[in-house]
């Protein structure tokens, strides 16, 4: 290679190497401290779309995780209010066994009937009151077999989801309750007409209070089925939770493969890089002497 002072090639290729071995090491440098490989879209385009997605259904399992729990607390506000509605249903049916037997008068069954008709309204008033986040859970609200979503408030059964897409098979299932008023389970004197013929109307009379006694037992034995649907809907959603956390987990370590850095291997790398920069560093200040050197033969 001739020795020229116009030029210096031997400069201008160490430069290059510097900033090739300093961008490396700003690399190295950013990955390290954000703990991620990829970065930016630059560090991998398909490795980042892949992460971003699994980012998004992570999340969206965390959320269904908790829409599940939220379900499974209405549950449970549901069927305590129904196990004190049991309570009534049995009080209302020592009544009518009370009413039933001949050694009451009309003014005793009177009066026996007016707490009768007393657990009933109670019984409404619970199943009317008994509310989870402005949804009312005990009216009747939720007893419809059609689900509508696409107002601003949905209306029959609730839907509750839990998955990551819109799968019907896999991301939600819905929640069904019937109406567990006094007038809807048959009995007291907002009944109706099959209520006075059938009984659970009234039992201010002795043939009264022994049809009531059939009333109130079709009444514990709805009120019942309502309360082992519901429970067997609370292990199902405990069952879903316990499943949701588990896919979250794993989904969250095959992002972690992708997305994360190997800090052993970075910083190896890193090092790599910090030698050659500050060889380079130090070769060029030598390639910078190449044209003294030529300036010496002019003197």
């Amino acid at each position: 290679m001739s020795l020229v002072i116009n030029n210096n090639p031997m400069a201008y290729n160490t430069t290059r190497n510097l900033q090739t071995h300093y961008s490396n090491l700003a690399d190295s440098t950013r990955k390290l401290s954000s703990g991620l490989r990829i970065d930016r879209a630059a560090d991998d385009a398909a490795g980042l779309a892949i992460r971003e997605l699994m980012r998004s259904d992570v999340t969206a399992l965390h959320q269904g995780t908790r829409n599940a729990n939220d379900a499974i607390s209405l549950i449970q506000t549901a069927d305590g209010a129904l196990q004190t509605i049991d309570e009534k249903l049995i009080r209302m049916k020592e009544l009518a066994e009370q009413a039933a037997t001949g050694t009451y008068d009309s003014v005793q069954r009177t009066i026996i009937d007016s707490e009768y008709q007393q657990m009933a309204s109670e019984i409404t008033r619970i199943s009317n009151a008994t509310d989870f986040n402005g949804i009312k859970l005990l009216d009747g609200t939720l007893s419809s077999d059609k689900h509508d979503g696409s107002k601003m408030t949905s209306t029959g059964k609730l839907l509750v989801h839990f998955g990551a897409a819109n799968d019907s098979a896999e991301d939600y299932y819905y929640i069904k309750i019937n109406s567990t008023t006094a007038s809807s389970l048959g009995l007291g004197n907002s009944a109706g007409k099959v209520a006075q013929t059938e009984g659970g109307f009234s039992i201010s009379t002795q043939e009264a209070a022994q049809k009531s006694l059939v009333a109130v037992r079709n009444a514990i034995v709805s009120k019942d089925n309502i309360r082992a649907d519901l429970g067997s809907l609370q292990n199902r959603l405990e069952a879903t939770v316990s499943n949701l956390t588990i896919q979250a987990e794993n989904l969250q370590a095959s992002e972690s493969r992708i997305s994360d850095i190997d800090v052993a291997k970075e910083m190896t790398q890193f090092i790599r890089n910090q030698i050659l920069a500050n060889a380079a560093t130090s070769m060029l200040g030598q390639a910078n002497q190449l044209p003294n050197m030529a300036l010496g033969l002019i003197r």
